[in-house]
């Protein structure tokens, strides 16, 4: 079932290969100073009035919550047991096991889609579960909204982002490995796909976990290339690439098109934060994950301001 609570009620003292691959260098980011619960993977980040919400992959979906977007708490998860339907998507999945959500709001309502599926395999579906806002925390599962299996399809059903155009219509990107980074049309009434399924990056070396923002005249896509999960092995990078449309192409600083493998590295990490990704980017601020050197490799919330030179993303 869903989680069904009010969070007013709450305590909060819960305490490619190199000629495709652009690289711009070392990029450490002047990340905001977080306190507190940071412990997460693959955030998503909303502000509701003057609070901060990131939601992260996690037993049921983890939530974090902050005041001011500096010192946080964790809060109760939003599933407290697995979904019926999930089993018919992904046999064996792991319970309450749940990845890379994504929040927004839309329309008067806010929306938090999720992935379902196991490490390695394709066979995986997007959920979607909303509600009137975070604070009323009443959660109304609203189903399935793709699917693929390791059989069928040559791209995977996991890492979604919402995104509206700049005519107001909604699209939903996601994608992991494979034939890369998909995005499709959704309906507004249902928030759910709608048409064709259009692809816009790929790359060999591994790419998933999209971020589409809008910002001077371009659509930036905003993606993780290398490998994630493997802590201080990880090899996980952020990087980018933009398109005058929605649809594409999507190109890198050197005119290469996303498809094609050409990205511009924005975030390769430190000698202390490694292998950040599974980024989210909310209005001018970008959250994601980084495995911390000096923490055994645990993945940890980094939050920064994200700027434009010369019309690219920057920290």
């Amino acid at each position: 079932m869903l989680k069904n609570y009010s969070w007013k009620s709450l305590l909060f003292a819960i305490t490619a290969s190199s000629s495709m691959l652009l690289n711009k260098g070392l990029v450490s980011g002047a990340a905001w100073p977080l306190t507190g619960d940071v412990g997460c993977h693959d955030p998503t980040i909303i502000q509701e009035g003057s609070r901060w919400y990131t939601f992260c992959t996690g037993q049921g979906i983890t939530v974090l919550t902050s005041e001011d977007g500096l010192a946080w708490s964790t809060v109760p998860q939003i599933f407290l047991n697995e979904l019926p339907w999930w089993a018919n998507y992904v046999p064996g999945h792991p319970e309450l096991d749940v990845w890379a959500p994504d929040v927004s709001t839309f329309n008067g309502r806010t929306y938090l889609y999720y992935s379902i599926s196991t490490f390695g395999s394709r066979t995986s579906v997007i959920g979607l579960a909303s509600a009137s806002s975070i604070d009323a925390g009443s959660w109304t599962d609203e189903g399935a909204v793709i699917s693929t299996t390791q059989a069928g399809n040559d791209y995977n059903a996991i890492d979604p982002f919402f995104v509206v155009d700049q005519d107001g219509n909604p699209w939903l990107a996601f994608g992991s490995f494979g034939s890369g980074i998909k995005i499709t049309a959704i309906d507004p009434s249902t928030m759910k796909p709608t048409g064709d399924i259009h692809s816009i990056a790929a790359r060999s070396g591994g790419i998933e976990a999209p971020s589409i923002i809008y910002q001077g005249g371009y659509y930036h896509l905003i993606v993780s290339i290398d490998s994630c999960c493997q802590g201080t092995s990880s090899t996980y990078k952020i990087a980018y690439a933009r398109s005058e449309s929605i649809l594409g192409p999507y190109l890198n600083e050197d005119g290469v098109d996303a498809m094609n493998g050409g990205v511009t590295v924005l975030d390769a990490g430190n000698d202390r934060w490694i292998g950040p990704g599974g980024q989210d980017v909310y209005e001018s601020v970008i959250a994601r994950h980084a495995y911390d050197a000096e923490n055994n490799g645990a993945p940890i919330l980094l939050i920064s301001d994200l700027n434009w030179s010369n019309g690219w993303p920057t920290y």
